[in-house]
């Protein structure tokens, strides 16, 4: 069921990627280039609220693609029992301002092998905007339940956690901003 769900709200979440592709721009009569001229909001005001966009009643802020683990997984915005059921959810933090902890159940469809990543593996979030953040993991950590703290704090551009099967531990992933940025 987490995984039709997953997928239904997929469709309705695939934005136009804004990826920065390496290409040089023309300059503009100002002396910017096109990319300089146009900052995402977020870059202007990283303390706003990631854009949401409603799907059967949910409210979901991006798409979350691990392709070391064949997943591309809409994130819910905010993290309930309930959502969790559906599809991965936001725990705390906002990808704009590099602090986003992402939480799942461990279904093989969601978070299942997330303990199968490797540092250097590649994961990516888009947000509904289209803004594309990529990430490399740099660590796996196996915590208590009752870590939070460690869950959730930390210098880490982005983490992941689920618990393993039984609950008696968490799977955590650590990653930072790849390339120096979005």
């Amino acid at each position: 069921m987490a995984s039709v769900s997953s997928n239904t709200a997929l469709e309705y979440l695939k934005p136009n990627n804004k990826e920065h592709t390496g290409v040089s721009l023309p300059v503009l009569p100002s002396g910017e280039t096109l990319e300089e001229a146009y900052l995402p909001d977020y870059v202007l005001n990283p303390e706003m609220d990631m854009p949401e966009k409603e799907v059967d009643g949910q409210r979901y802020i991006g798409v979350l693609r691990i392709p070391a683990l064949s997943l591309e997984l809409p994130v819910i915005s905010e993290w309930s029992y309930s959502g969790l059921k559906e599809s991965p959810c936001r725990y705390i933090g906002s990808a704009y301002l590099n602090n986003m902890v992402i939480v799942a159940h461990n279904y093989f469809s969601h978070f299942g092998h997330l303990k199968d990543l490797s540092q250097g593996d590649e994961i990516t979030f888009t947000d509904v905007d289209g803004n594309m953040f990529r990430y490399e993991v740099i660590e796996l950590e196996t915590l208590s339940p009752f870590a939070i703290a460690e869950m959730t704090g930390g210098n880490w551009d982005l983490t992941l956690f689920t618990c393993t099967v039984g609950g008696q531990y968490r799977v955590t992933v650590r990653c930072v901003l790849a390339n120096g940025g979005a």
